[in-house]
């Protein structure tokens, strides 16, 4: 994308602004969901519930500075489209969470939802809005520390975690894929390409799960899981 296309982009379109709607509401709500989800896991693991905490309190300033990306353009979110967006995430992690399965609240949380900001944030940062830039620059330097405490959590406990990572992988990231095929015609309407969205999810997922301790084979088996 080069600095010309950029600045041909007209931020009060009709069409990006009804777009943006969407897209909005949904980082909006995967931040909250994100926050929820952190707290939730502390108290599975009381042990690291501060650091829990402290993800928690950074994802809730997340939300509060998409907040503001949205009233700088006078958009008004579409709340009930982002919390239908992550239904079947948040199902899966309440599911895991009745289960005390921390492991699969970690890979759905702390993996994928991660890998997923991560690749669109990246994507989303070179065709913002001035305002929206800043804010989303600020906010992917966080997630990669979300991610790592996650990928390091599974790390020390890869012998006893890897069928549970496995299946919950198997269980998840096809949603995941599903999610990205959704939000296709709204990410486009906003510049953002499908395609380089989902090679930057692919990279940050793949080497996460390689740290973790899984081989370049089993990797690139779980990274198939339910692609299309």
């Amino acid at each position: 994308m080069t600095q010309a296309t950029v600045h041909a982009i007209n931020y009060q379109d009709p069409k990006y602004l009804d777009a943006y709607s969407r897209i909005n509401a949904l980082v909006i709500e995967g931040e909250r969901e994100a926050e929820s989800n952190y707290l939730t896991m502390g108290e599975m693991l009381p042990e690291h519930k501060e650091d829990f905490v402290r993800l928690a309190a950074m994802e809730r300033k997340h939300a509060k500075g998409f907040e503001a990306c949205g009233n700088n353009l006078g958009v008004t979110a579409d709340m009930a489209y982002g919390k239908k967006f992550f239904d079947t995430f948040h199902r899966n992690f309440q599911d895991a969470k009745g289960r005390k399965d921390i492991v699969t609240c970690l890979v759905i949380q702390s993996l994928l939802i991660e890998c997923f900001a991560i690749a669109a944030y990246n994507i989303y940062i070179p065709v913002a809005d001035d305002f929206a830039r800043k804010i989303t620059e600020n906010v992917v330097k966080d997630e990669y520390i979300h991610l790592n405490y996650g990928e390091k959590w599974l790390k020390d406990n890869f012998e006893n975690s890897r069928e549970a990572i496995q299946q919950a992988n198997a269980e998840n990231l096809p949603v995941a894929w599903r999610m990205l095929n959704e939000v296709e015609k709204d990410a486009s309407a906003l510049s953002m390409d499908r395609e380089a969205v989902l090679e930057d999810f692919l990279i940050a997922y793949g080497e996460t799960l390689s740290n973790i301790g899984f081989t370049t084979r089993e990797v690139m088996q779980m990274s198939a899981k339910g692609i299309a």
